[in-house]
């Protein structure tokens, strides 16, 4: 996998078995962070992955201007992965590892972008909106395939890449 923009463009990462993880396309990647700029300026802005799989997602934020990133993976073994590929650069996301859900919870920080992409039929969209609670100062991003409830979010803007579904929602 490749960094697609950014101060880190074109640095590779490894990406966990696709087995384990199902990592965002690159095409997908510069969709959301296209649109993403179109509605916000980047620059010292935090962002929270809830389900981290390569870590992409948050060195992506990082390499586009993000101040802050924080990742998490519940998978050991993909977490390690992620610690492997964040060493290669001196900016990086923060990784927690253990279940999203939990550690949402329990984390003490707001965030101005979170990015919700669990494993598509685990039914837990729905928790991960409610758990993350407080910590979404402004925008939250969903990767989809089916339907989900917003929880009471606004759906401000929704793009579909070949069946999978962006939503981009407000609280």
């Amino acid at each position: 996998m490749i960094i697609t923009a950014g101060k880190y463009k074109g640095q590779k990462i490894t990406a966990p078995d696709e087995n384990i993880t199902r990592p965002t396309l690159s095409k997908v990647r510069m969709g959301i962070f296209n649109t993403l700029q179109s509605m916000v300026d980047f620059d010292g802005l935090t962002f929270l992955d809830m389900y981290a799989g390569s870590g992409i997602m948050g060195l992506e934020a990082i390499s586009r201007g993000f101040g802050y990133a924080c990742c998490i993976e519940k998978n050991p073994k993909v977490a390690g992965i992620i610690k492997n590929n964040f060493k290669k650069f001196d900016h990086k996301p923060e990784l927690f590892v253990g279940d999203s859900l939990k550690i949402a919870a329990r984390l003490n920080k707001s965030f101005d972008v979170i990015y919700i992409d669990p494993p598509y039929f685990a039914g837990i969209y729905e928790k991960s909106l409610q758990a993350i609670g407080e910590l979404a100062k402004d925008l939250i991003i969903l990767e989809h395939v089916t339907d989900v409830d917003f929880c009471g979010c606004n759906l401000i803007k929704q793009k579909n890449y070949g069946g999978k579904i962006i939503s981009f929602l407000k609280k």
